[in-house]
């Protein structure tokens, strides 16, 4: 292992936060991702439409998002490892805030495409900084226990964000959904700047170095602890992304559903999400995380195998519904409340003194998947319904190939400890 992989365990900072209001941060930092994207998919086809673009223009929306999102990390994790997350996180919100707020006013596509790329910049910040102070402030175990509570706030501020998001679009019209990504935005701005203290204990002066950021980059990605746990987060995160991306395809224009009512049946899988965080903590009481994945990977491989499954007996019969799709999705849901909190904090566990820079990594590849999987997507949304159940099943597998070998392997607990330099 490189010196990066083998680095001690960093100190803990003192801090006078209290553990809920830094469960409160992360789930507002997370929840940027739902809120950029679930709030906004309702508003999709009629903004689509109110444009005259295609669905590869509105796919690209999503796309440039994930892709900006993605890329930005790679920057954000050194600059947070160097300067420290609080002035990080300020800068962000403050990009995000005001991207959300050109995105409301765009008078075209392509500006909207423009800000959304702006928008997934400033998101990058957030939702980086978010891993980061996990590793921050807990050790490896621990961490994975605070990362499922503040994805169950991730959870419950998507229930809100989807139903939403249709009112308003069916209410007052896509620009009022957009514009209240704003909204979120200067409310979280103005909490962190009032409440959230610096977290990282020593900041790194070579953390912008050409050769010791590369020589960094170079450890993390060969490190097989990350490896294995980045593959399942990105896995679990990219079937996710599959439903997102094409639900509302599925169920406003090829099922005729509206809008408000697509924004529940979106609220009913975060619920599903939430309670497969519950799940995730109860379990982590009992047993360790690698046997915890493992279980939730039955899970998601019969969520994923029954989406096609019922894809394909159901094709032309009457009887083919919104609940072949849903109830699949919650079964792969549960599954994603283990997968993503284990995943997220097993990536950056190895590296206290670089979280930030393996926090970017992890989110990075994540995000590149995602603009692949949406570009290809793009191309096979004149038959949505089987877009998803092939994407979502291709992806089932992944996991859980990844849960019963490597995270079998590399996930136990002595292998996501830091240790000391010889």
């Amino acid at each position: 292992m490189g010196p990066t992989a083998m680095a001690p365990t960093a100190p803990v900072p003192l801090i006078r936060m209290p553990q809920k209001l830094i469960v409160l941060f992360l789930a507002l930092l997370l929840g940027l991702q739902p809120v950029t994207t679930d709030l906004y998919l309702p508003a999709l086809p009629a903004l689509t439409q109110g444009f005259g673009a295609g669905m590869g223009q509105a796919q690209l929306t999503l796309s440039a998002l994930l892709l900006a999102f993605g890329l930005s990390q790679l920057v954000w994790g050194p600059l947070s490892d160097r300067y420290g997350r609080r002035p990080i996180l300020l800068w962000g919100m403050s990009g995000y805030t005001l991207a959300s707020v050109a995105c409301a006013f765009a008078p075209d596509m392509v500006w909207l495409i423009a800000g959304r790329t702006v928008q997934g910049i400033a998101m990058g910040a957030g939702v980086m900084a978010a891993r980061a102070v996990v590793r921050d402030l807990f050790q490896p175990a621990q961490g994975a226990t605070v990362m499922s509570q503040g994805l169950t706030g991730l959870g419950i501020i998507a229930c809100a964000c989807a139903p939403l998001g249709g009112l308003l679009t069916d209410a007052l019209g896509w620009r009022y959904a957009l514009l209240m990504l704003a909204v979120f935005g200067a409310v979280t701005l103005g909490l962190l700047a009032w409440r959230f203290e610096e977290t990282l204990t020593r900041p790194d002066p070579h953390a912008l170095r050409a050769r010791p950021l590369l020589q960094a980059n170079a450890d993390i990605l060969r490190h097989p602890v990350f490896l294995t746990w980045c593959a399942l987060s990105a896995g679990s995160y990219l079937g996710l992304f599959t439903f997102l991306a094409s639900s509302s395809f599925v169920f406003v224009t090829f099922m005729g559903y509206s809008k408000t009512a697509y924004g529940f049946l979106m609220l009913s899988m975060s619920l599903s999400y939430i309670v497969g965080t519950f799940w995730c903590r109860w379990m982590l009481r009992r047993t360790s995380v690698h046997r915890t994945v493992g279980i939730a990977a039955l899970l998601t491989l019969t969520g994923g195998l029954s989406m096609a499954a019922l894809a394909y007996l159901g094709q032309g019969k009457d009887w083919y519904g919104a609940w072949a799709v849903m109830v699949p999705m919650y079964i792969f849901m549960l599954g994603h409340g283990v997968h993503q909190p284990c995943g997220q904090s097993g990536a950056v566990s190895p590296f206290p003194h670089r979280a930030g820079t393996a926090s970017a990594l992890n989110g990075f590849l994540m995000m590149l998947g995602a603009f692949f999987m949406g570009a290809w997507l793009g191309t096979h949304m004149d038959q949505p319904v089987f877009a998803l159940a092939h994407g979502l099943s291709l992806w089932a597998v992944f996991i859980t190939l990844v849960a019963w070998t490597a995270v079998q392997r590399h996930g136990r607990p002595e292998a996501m400890v830091p240790k000391q330099s010889p």
